[in-house]
């Protein structure tokens, strides 16, 4: 047993052997094969993949090239329907900002004209009341001295006369008032208003479009 058992070992690794070069003389002419398959493709696909590859550039170069043209030639007439399209929409804008400021105008000036008048007839009302009160406490204090000293005639024609002097200068004085107030807002309007359409007319646009 002791003999047989290293027999048994040294068969084995001839077999081995055996079957290993076995397999290499078959697997050599195949694996020799494949490489000068390997050097065959590599010999006849490099001059077709450079090929391909210069194509390939050339190819999208131009389709760039053609692309640019195409787009520049079909964009160029949107570009310019969309120019003339803000163009006319800045001239809207620009004649809507002009009819605003007109109409801002006459109807400030509507508005301050129906102020002055009615700010006139407060002032009428106002100083007429109180010159009245005023006026009535000082004949009051007049006509009670006068009646101490028996001139109730006398009394009588000055309240006349004083109520009178009342309506007039209280008339007067709204009409200083109301003509002092016009003169006072037309310069006001006057001066606010171009100040207004030159903001306006600061735009370049705008500037150009409000001369029409």
């Amino acid at each position: 047993m002791a003999l047989h058992f290293p027999l048994s070992l040294i068969d084995l690794s001839i077999c081995l052997g055996l079957f290993i070069i076995n397999i290499s003389i078959y697997l050599g002419p195949i694996i020799i094969y494949l490489l000068i398959l390997d050097c065959s493709l590599s010999i006849y696909l490099g001059p077709i993949i450079i090929y391909l590859s210069i194509y390939l550039s050339w190819t999208i170069h131009y389709l760039f090239h053609y692309l640019s043209i195409y787009l520049s030639i079909y964009l160029e007439p949107f570009i310019i329907y969309l120019s003339i399209y803000l163009e006319l929409f800045i001239i809207y804008l620009s004649r809507t900002i002009h009819y605003l400021s007109n109409c801002l105008s006459i109807y400030q000036s509507i508005y301050l004209s129906r102020a002055i008048h009615y700010l006139s007839i407060y002032l009428y009302i106002y100083l007429s009341i109180y010159l009245s009160i005023y006026l009535s406490i000082y004949l009051s204090i007049l006509d009670y001295s006068l009646s101490i000293l028996n001139c109730h005639s006398l009394s009588f024609y000055l309240s006349i006369y004083l109520g009178l002097f009342i309506i007039y200068l209280s008339i007067y004085l709204s009409i200083f008032l109301s003509i002092y107030l016009s003169i006072y807002l037309s310069i006001y309007l006057s001066i606010i208003l171009p100040k207004i359409k030159q903001q306006m007319k600061s735009y370049p646009k705008i500037n150009t479009y409000l001369s029409i």
